[in-house]
C-alpha cells in the first residue's frame, strides 16, 4: 500500500515541481518585483525599522484581532519550523550544496511575493460572524477577482485543508520525535519498543498542547507565538554561529562549493547530483516549504492584524522571508557544510543530518539543546498551520466546523509521531506545490491592484 502511494506521489510531485512550476514560482516573483519596482530592495531598510520596532510596542489589539507584531510572529511560527532544519538538510543531500544558492534566489524574489500576499490579504479581508478578521488567498481571490473566480478560491481552501495535516502537523511531529530519539540514543541504548512507545507518548502530549492553544482562539495563538518565536530563533542562531565560528577556516571553501554546485553540482557531489535543475528544484521547493512565499498561507495570519494600512503590514512579509531563509536557513546550511559531517548526496536526509553538524562540533551533549530548538520550531509551526487550516475550512463550511477541525488536526500529531519520514516529506512537497497554483494565478491577475496599493498616497 505504502509503495503504491509513494509511486503515485512521486509521479504527481515530478509534475508539480517540474519545469513549469519553477517558471511559475520564479516568474510570478519576478513579475511582481518588476511591477512594484523592486520594493523588497527599495524599502529594505524601512522594512526592518517597521518590523523590529514593533518589538518594543506593547499596544493591545482590538477585539477579534491581534497586534501587527503578533500577526508576524504567528506567520513566522509556521515558517520558522522544521523546514529550516530538516528541509535544508534534505535540500543539500538531494540537490548538493548548490541548492542553497537557489534557495537564496527564490527567497529574494519570494520577499516581494510574500509582500504582495500580505498586502492583498489585509486589503481584501472581511469579518466573520464572530467578529474576527479573516483573510488570505481564498478571500483575495473571491473579493479581488470577483464571484466568477470563487471556484478558484474553493480549490485553494480545499488544498489548504489537506496540506495542513502533512506540512503543518505530521512532518513537524516526525521531526520532533527524530530529534528526541537522537538525543536519547546519544546517551544510552534503547530498544525499538521503548522508542516506539516514547514517540507515541510524545505525539499524545503534542496533540493535547496544540488543542489547548488552538481552541483558545486567535488571541491565545498570538500571545503564545509572540513569546515563543523570538526566543527560539535567537536560541538557534546563537548555537549555529558557534559552529561556524569554531570552523571558520572552512567557510570560504563552503561558499565556493555553494556557488560552484549551483551550476555544476556533479563537480561538488562526485556525480551523485548530476544536473543543475535537480539542484535548483530542491533548493526552490525546500525554500518555499520553509518560507511559504508563493503558498499564500502566511497572509492568513496577517489578515488578523489590527492595522488599517495594508501596505505597511505587507513589509512584514519581506521581513519574514529574509529572516526565515536568508538568515536561519543559511545558518543551517553552514552548520552542515562547515562542520565537515559526511553527507550522503543523492539520498534523503532530515533533521539527523543537521543535528550531527552540531554534535560533531560541540559534542553529544548539545543534542539536548538541538532537540529543544527543534521542538520549539516544530510546535510553533503546528500552531501556525492549525490557524491556516481552520481559516480554510471556515471559508468552505462556516465557523461552526472550526472546533471539530481543531480537535482532528491536533490528533494527527499522534499519527505523525510514528509515520515514515521520507513519504511524509514527499507528500508534503506535493501538496505545497498544488497549493501554490491557485495562489500564483491570483497574484499574477492582481498585479495591477498591487501597483495601485503601493502607489497610494498613504503608503509609505
Amino acid at each position: 500500500m505504502l509503495e503504491t502511494i509513494e509511486r503515485i506521489n512521486s509521479a504527481v510531485n515530478g509534475f508539480v515541481w517540474g519545469i513549469p512550476a519553477m517558471v511559475c514560482i520564479i516568474g510570478v516573483g519576478l513579475y511582481l518585483t518588476i511591477r512594484t519596482h523592486g520594493i523588497q530592495f527599495r524599502k529594505f531598510g524601512y522594512t526592518f525599522k517597521v518590523t523590529l520596532g514593533k518589538l518594543f510596542h506593547k499596544k493591545g489589539a482590538a477585539e477579534g484581532a491581534v497586534t501587527p507584531f503578533q500577526a508576524v510572529c504567528t506567520a513566522l511560527a509556521s515558517t520558522v519550523g522544521t523546514g529550516n532544519i530538516a528541509g535544508v538538510a534534505g535540500a543539500i543531500a538531494l540537490g548538493g550544496p548548490g541548492a542553497v544558492f537557489w534557495m537564496w534566489c527564490s527567497a529574494l524574489l519570494g520577499m516581494c511575493t510574500k509582500f504582495s500576499e500580505v498586502t492583498l490579504a489585509v486589503h481584501f479581508r472581511e469579518k466573520n460572524e464572530k467578529g474576527d478578521w479573516v483573510g488570505g488567498p481564498m478571500y483575495y481571490i473571491k473579493n479581488g477577482l470577483g464571484p466568477k473566480f470563487k471556484w478558484l478560491a474553493c480549490i485553494y481552501a480545499v488544498l489548504g485543508v489537506l496540506t495542513v495535516f502533512g506540512t503543518g502537523n505530521a512532518t513537524q511531529v516526525n521531526t520532533i520525535t527524530t530529534a528526541i530519539d537522537t538525543a536519547v540514543l546519544s546517551y544510552a541504548s534503547a530498544s525499538d519498543q521503548f522508542i516506539h512507545t516514547m514517540n507515541l507518548i510524545i505525539g499524545i502530549v503534542i496533540a493535547v498542547v496544540v488543542a489547548m492553544i488552538l481552541l483558545g482562539g486567535i488571541k491565545r495563538i498570538g500571545q503564545v507565538t509572540e513569546k515563543l518565536v523570538p526566543f527560539m530563533a535567537l536560541f538557534y542562531i546563537v548555537l549555529a554561529i558557534g559552529v561556524i565560528a569554531l570552523n571558520i577556516q572552512r567557510v570560504p571553501a563552503v561558499f565556493a562549493s555553494i556557488f560552484e554546485g549551483a551550476f555544476t553540482p556533479s563537480a561538488v557531489t562526485g556525480g551523485a547530483v548530476g544536473t543543475f535543475f535537480l539542484s535548483m528544484k530542491n533548493g526552490v521547493s525546500r525554500g518555499i516549504f520553509s518560507n511559504e512565499a508563493g503558498l499564500g498561507t502566511g497572509s492568513i495570519a496577517h489578515a488578523a492584524a489590527d492595522t488599517s494600512m495594508a501596505v505597511n503590514q505587507g513589509y512584514f512579509g519581506i521581513f519574514e522571508v529574509f529572516t526565515d531563509t536568508i538568515i536561519i536557513c543559511t545558518m543551517t546550511a553552514l552548520v552542515i557544510l562547515c562542520s565537515g559531517v559526511p553527507v550522503n548526496f543523492g539520498a534523503a536526509a532530515g533533521a539527523a543530518l543537521t543535528i550531527s553538524g552540531f554534535t560533531s562540533t560541540y559534542g553529544s551533549w548539545v543534542s539536548i539543546f538541538t532537540a529543544v530548538a527543534l521542538c520549539c520550531f516544530a510546535l510553533s509551526t503546528i500552531i501556525g498551520w492549525g490557524l491556516y487550516g481552520t481559516r480554510c475550512i471556515e471559508f468552505l463550511f462556516g465557523s461552526k466546523v472550526n472546533k471539530p477541525f481543531m480537535v482532528v488536526y491536533s490528533a494527527v500529531a499522534i499519527l505523525g509521531a510514528t509515520v515514515d519520514l521520507g513519504l511524509l516529506w514527499g507528500v508534503a512537497d506535493t501538496f505545497n506545490g498544488l497549493m501554490s497554483i491557485p495562489n500564483l494565478i491570483a497574484l499574477f491577475l492582481l498585479g495591477g491592484t498591487m501597483v495601485k496599493l503601493t502607489r497610494h498616497p498613504d503608503a509609505i
